[in-house]
């Protein structure tokens, strides 16, 4: 096994037994009902956070882009830049890091800047893309500081076609933001992953969900 896979199915495994990750029947916020659901603000211990920050890290490494800092736009983002911050720096890579504070936004100033300086080639660093509005304001926050994104580094990618369980989209949310950036999208793990693990697990209960996955993939898929 590659160490990109390992480090992909680590991290299933790893959001499985923080309950993050969890399979049943959840309806989402477009109407649909998904065979599994994914909520990053479940971890949230300082162990959890730690070992998050290690699998960003990685993906990041793994990704081979090239970049100066790390910035995460509020307010899930800030722990993730910090935690992937740490991780970096505890594999011997020092970089800076910034977020914004959304309260600026009450003031007209559009968003303040807070952290180290932002230049230079930026990740932005978020749990999920699902409509692509806080990359939007990331990236003119970054390119008004006269810096350039690079990337978006996230936890998981559904691989799921924008729109609601009637009206489906053309493309992912991830494939859109992609198109309207010109930036590559890093996900720790995607929904093919996902399948992969299912797949090859030997717990039967997990393995009971497959064919749910498989057919929503099917409906909805990209």
């Amino acid at each position: 096994m590659s160490s990109k896979n390992s480090n992909q199915d680590n991290f299933i495994r790893f959001a499985l037994e923080a309950k993050v990750l969890s399979f049943g029947e959840f309806k989402t916020k477009a109407g649909r009902l998904s065979p599994y659901f994914f909520n990053a603000g479940g971890f949230n211990d300082g162990k959890r956070l730690s070992n998050l920050g290690r699998y960003y890290a990685q993906a990041l490494s793994n990704s081979q882009i090239q970049f100066d800092m790390l910035y995460g736009p509020a307010y899930k983002g800030i722990t993730l830049a910090a935690a992937t911050a740490i991780a970096l720096a505890d594999q011997g890579r020092n970089v800076p890091y910034a977020y914004n504070r959304k309260e600026a936004k009450d003031h007209g100033e559009g968003g303040s800047l807070v952290g180290a300086p932002v230049q230079g080639k930026v990740v932005i660093v978020d749990d999920v893309i699902s409509a692509g509005t806080s990359v939007r304001e990331s990236v003119d926050l970054i390119r008004s500081a006269g810096a350039e994104p690079v990337a978006v580094l996230i936890a998981l990618d559904r691989m799921e076609k924008s729109g609601t369980a009637t009206d489906i989209g053309k493309e992912s949310a991830v494939q859109a933001v992609e198109q309207e950036f010109g930036l590559p999208v890093i996900a720790i793990a995607n929904l093919t992953d996902l399948m992969r693990f299912l797949e090859a697990s030997s717990n039967t209960e997990l393995a009971h969900y497959l064919p749910a996955v498989k057919a929503y993939r099917d409906q909805y898929g990209v």
